[in-house]
């Protein structure tokens, strides 16, 4: 890039080498001065050696052979008799001269030559930490669109360059980008590198041979790593799915065809002559019964596919949480061992009745399956912010391994026997999503052996707040 001067940079590292090489001379000329007093002036012409090593070792052979010249020259002009002329009275000085001249030029070849090897030792490990770098930034994250920018920042931090930029895909260049390609094994154009016009002919080639060849082959990579991540996640969905549709054909297979063929059981023996009354009416409040159960199952089951499907948003309503509990028993023919406590300081609930409702009647369900047909309790006071709800069973408790899956649809737990309980494995799960729907929480909390509750959390609101507020 030019200067304030308008030199591009190269050009200004030259002059300000020529610059250097000519002070350094001047001093070395100056410094002999002193020392013919000591020292053979044949013999000074050492003073000159360390200005020319100094010139290639930081701006390169040229200069230090141009350094090397002048100091030849500087030495026989102010010092080699005749003084002040470019010729020379006595011989033995032109070998002196000679061979002065011999060895600055060797110093100096020599002195590039370990500049080369450090300057391309330093632009290796340069290029090594950029890859790194690099690595880090397109293979460590999850995110290769946001890993692309800052690679881009790097590589253009890097090269000293204005700007960069790393797009996916074939990007044609403009009148202030120019475009490189990035390929994979198969020369197939994965990516584009973006670069300012005008660069040097040094970054250029550096860019071409190694900053584009590394970087193409990690975007490769990374998009390799990005098609395997969604070809795993799709699997993980599929195996989800099979997993879902398998349990599903089981609650099928098991609780719907249960009570299907209770009804149709039914249906045939109401079709014979030999029943009586009393036969026909314990028949008919089979059918009812198992119909009922059918019933409940398919309501589960719509409601299970509203909340995977997202589309069980509540409708919020002023409600009271005791009439809410009052509604999830009144829907159990036998609900004498159900005992409600609700303290007096809990306040109204807005939340969609109709799904907290569904969400208690469940997990009362629950609890009174495994209770042993001793009482459930449930119990509701306020605490803070929040009402909390406790479901209590007498119940056999349940094992901590179980805990952690009981939620999941269609899991039944198993017995300290190894059995499953009974029911759809609905219930709970439904109970949780309809709970977590209207801003609330459940936990449940067992020991074996010493019963089971099922904590809910519910969001307390203030009717007056919330008029303030609005």
């Amino acid at each position: 890039m030019p200067d304030a001067l308008g030199l591009p940079s190269s050009g200004r590292r030259r002059v300000v080498g020529a610059g250097v090489a000519l002070a350094t001379v001047a001093l070395a000329t100056a410094a002999i001065y002193p020392l013919k007093q000591v020292a053979p002036v044949v013999s000074l012409s050492v003073v000159y050696l360390p200005a020319v090593l100094l010139v290639s070792a930081y701006w390169g052979l040229a200069l230090g052979l141009v350094s090397a010249l002048l100091s030849a020259a500087a030495f026989n002009f102010f010092h080699l008799p005749p003084v002040g002329r470019f010729t020379i009275a006595d011989s033995r000085n032109w070998v002196g001269l000679a061979s002065f001249t011999i060895v600055a030029i060797v110093v100096s070849t020599i002195a590039e030559l370990a500049r080369s090897r450090a300057l391309e030792a330093d632009a290796r490990r340069h290029e090594a930490d950029l890859a790194a770098a690099l690595a880090r930034e397109l293979l460590a994250g999850s995110d290769t669109s946001t890993a692309l920018a800052t690679s881009a920042r790097r590589v253009a931090q890097a090269l000293a360059i204005p700007s960069a930029g790393i797009e996916l895909g074939v990007t044609a260049g403009d009148e202030r980008r120019r475009a490189l390609a990035l390929r994979d094994a198969e020369s197939k154009q994965i990516a584009t590198l973006l670069v300012p016009h005008g660069l040097s002919a040094e970054t250029t080639v550096r860019l071409r041979t190694q900053v584009v060849p590394a970087l193409a082959a990690l975007v490769a990579v990374a998009l390799r790593r990005d098609a395997m991540q969604a070809e795993e996640v799709e699997t993980a969905v599929l195996r989800r799915s099979d997993d879902v549709k398998t349990a599903l054909l089981r609650a099928v297979s098991h609780d719907l065809r249960t009570p299907l063929t209770a009804i149709v059981a039914a249906g045939h023996a109401l079709g014979t002559d030999s029943l009586s009354t009393e036969e026909r009416k314990e028949l008919s409040a089979a059918v009812v019964d198992e119909g009922a159960r059918l019933a409940a199952l398919v309501d589960k089951l719509l409601d299970l596919s509203k909340l995977q499907a997202g589309r069980a948003e509540p409708r919020r309503d002023w409600i009271s949480l005791e009439d809410v509990l009052e509604a999830a028993r009144e829907g159990f023919s036998n609900r004498s061992d159900i005992r409600l406590t609700i303290e007096p300081d809990v306040p109204d609930l807005r939340a969609d009745g109709a799904q907290l409702e569904r969400a208690f009647a469940n997990l009362l369900e629950n609890a009174r399956r495994y209770s042993g047909g001793l009482p459930v309790s449930v119990h509701a006071r306020l605490s803070g912010p929040r009402v909390i709800v406790r479901v209590v069973d007498q119940g056999p408790g349940i094992e901590p391994a179980e805990q952690e899956r009981i939620f999941e649809p269609f899991y039944r737990g198993r017995r300290s026997t190894g059995e499953s309980w009974t029911g759809s494995g609905l219930g709970l799960s439904i109970a949780k999503g309809f709970v977590e729907a209207n801003g609330g929480t459940i936990m449940v909390e067992s020991l074996p052996g010493q019963g089971t509750s099922f904590v809910v959390t519910l969001p307390a609101q203030q009717r007056a707040l919330t008029a303030i507020t609005a």
